[in-house]
């Protein structure tokens, strides 16, 4: 007897549900959907051309990530963080984050440290960069941050910042984190920051990230405060998408 292979379990599912994981996660991270747009499944999948068996694995993943909320009586909508919230991620994220520096500064192979200078130079020909706009990163190993956390080769840092909160990192570093000459400061700190764990100084390495993300932080929530009294004076208008 033939067992019957539900629709999301079959490989051409789970690749089209990739596809659509990644198109809505990086329109959530860039701002293409806004903090609080209501998405449907219905109008999903219309504009994607699936059916709604990929459609519900890939909003699943997204859940899984903290890209997507359900709210009672209203549905699905990206998630939009209180003040309050957005304050403890980013005390999750300096205390993390600067403990995978040191780690990195005691366990990171040459080879890595190269990879993570190769991420850097990279970086540096951005248009967007050099003209101090923004500072935007690609995913996963073109993230320094994402490097950093790997060459910690701490299993449960990995899984806490490259799994369950790097997207929603991501999207207010990506939305919020670019203003002034903060692109460019960025960049000395990443370099910094590279130079220290190459020396296998962990305390200044854990020192400098911790700095880095601080400073990060205090520039998001001054625009993200910015964003949410403009909503509150103009009336909330979210994107909808159905």
């Amino acid at each position: 007897m033939n067992a019957v292979v539900p629709e999301s379990q079959a490989p051409e599912a789970r690749t089209l549900a990739e596809r659509v994981f990644q198109a809505l996660q990086s329109a959530i991270v860039r701002g293409e959907l806004p903090p609080g747009s209501r998405i449907t499944e219905p109008g999903l999948a219309k504009n994607y051309g699936i059916s709604r068996g990929p459609l519900r694995e890939a909003m699943r993943r997204l859940e899984a990530h903290r890209l997507i909320e359900r709210v009672p009586h209203v549905g699905a909508r990206v998630v939009q963080l209180s003040m309050d919230e957005l304050l403890e991620l980013f005390d999750v994220r300096e205390a993390l984050e600067g403990m995978a520096a040191r780690q990195a500064a005691a366990h990171m192979t040459a080879e890595e440290i190269a990879g993570l200078r190769e991420v850097l130079a990279m970086h540096e020909q951005q248009s967007d960069l050099r003209r101090g706009e923004s500072y935007y990163q690609r995913e996963g190993d073109l993230d320094f941050h994402y490097r950093i956390v790997q060459g910690s080769h701490n299993r449960m840092l990995v899984t806490l910042l490259c799994d369950d909160l790097y997207y929603l990192v991501r999207l207010y570093r990506t939305q919020f984190s670019a203003s002034g000459g903060r692109p460019q400061r960025a960049l000395v700190e990443h370099h910094r920051i590279v130079d220290a764990i190459e020396a296998g100084d962990g305390d200044l390495a854990e020192q400098l990230m911790r700095r880095h993300v601080g400073a990060s932080r205090s520039n998001v929530v001054d625009r993200y405060a910015a964003t949410l009294i403009r909503q509150g004076e103009g009336g909330t208008e979210h994107a909808r998408i159905e």
